[in-house]
């Protein structure tokens, strides 16, 4: 009878244990598969991968790129994925709906998305909104959130026209619309193309993007997921001391095919970080119950047990 023959790996290990070499010292690095609609939001992810920080922690990152927040939402929520960067909105609604996923990270604050209007706009204080169409990616992002809000106490309901980012640009500049909510890059696109930003303020201490994982993945790979998340604060530290540093910038247009002005206009308005912003959260899971997005505040539900004193108390 022929013996069967052992894997190359496995004998490795097998001989490094008689000899007493610890096998985990060899160990393969850990795998994380990063589902990502790309964007310069999500800047510290790619910039951690480029410049090896995750091959420097021994994590193995797979970015799969998707079309969109939701996309990615739900490739992690499959199994197919296990973590994602999103809107804090997304993630409130999906953990309060009772999708498997935790919040394990602030990914920046403040959310940096504005209104943007023509220079000749007739619309100067919040109440010139009434009735005015609006673009804006969806009611429930943070940023629409915001202006709604602030709208709504000053007498200014708008309507707003869901659009992205892209068409909703073209629309402004089609004169389709009387104003776009934008994100970068495409607010620093429309700044240098000579529009003009209304209502900063009302966006400056809300929250904007959180990193998520499914829950299964977190209870067997938390040690890992920690791990991930101090990579991606060494990449904070590195874009936060230079965002118009050389290889920051061809990051960002590697990855998002972003305009290099635009980049350069606007990197200095991610303010990344890791601590959670739990008060912001919690006013934006309240907004999204007004908007019957929701039932129920998750609160702390929205938090992974094991991220309690590294990214939130």
């Amino acid at each position: 009878m022929k013996k069967s023959l052992k894997r190359p790996a496995a004998l490795l290990l097998g001989l490094l244990s008689l000899v007493g070499v610890d096998s985990t010292a060899i160990s393969a690095p850990a795998n994380i598969v990063v589902a990502d609609a790309k964007t310069t939001h999500h800047l510290n992810l790619y910039v951690a991968q480029d410049l090896g920080i995750f091959k420097k922690y021994k994590l193995d990152v797979s970015i799969v790129p998707v079309a969109d927040l939701a996309a990615a939402r739900d490739l992690v929520v499959s199994g197919q994925a296990d973590v994602f960067w999103s809107c804090p909105t997304v993630a409130i609604a999906a953990i309060a709906n009772g999708a498997p996923i935790k919040i394990i990270s602030q990914v920046k604050k403040p959310c940096t998305s504005v209104l943007l209007v023509p220079k000749d706009s007739p619309i100067t204080r919040l109440s010139d909104l009434k009735g005015k169409n609006i673009a804006g990616i969806s009611p429930t992002c943070e940023s629409v959130i915001a202006l709604t809000v602030a709208a709504r106490k000053n007498g200014g309901q708008f309507n707003l026209q869901k659009l992205a980012g892209g068409p909703a640009l073209a629309a402004l500049e089609a004169r389709q619309i009387d104003g776009a909510i934008l994100e970068e890059p495409q607010a620093s696109i429309a700044e240098l193309k000579g529009y003009k930003v209304l209502f900063k303020e009302a966006a400056e201490n809300i929250p904007c993007r959180t990193i998520n994982a499914r829950n299964t993945f977190l209870k067997s790979n938390a040690k890992e997921l920690k791990t991930f998340i101090k990579a991606i604060g060494e990449a904070n530290a590195l874009i936060l001391k230079n965002p118009v540093a050389p290889n920051i910038v061809d990051i960002a247009v590697k990855y998002t095919g972003a305009p290099v002005e635009a980049i350069k206009y606007g990197n200095h308005r991610l303010k990344f970080r890791t601590t959670i912003d739990q008060r912001g959260l919690f006013l934006l899971g309240n907004e999204l119950i007004v908007l019957q997005n929701i039932k129920e505040n998750p609160g702390n539900r929205l938090y992974a047990d094991e991220f309690r004193g590294i990214t939130w108390k």
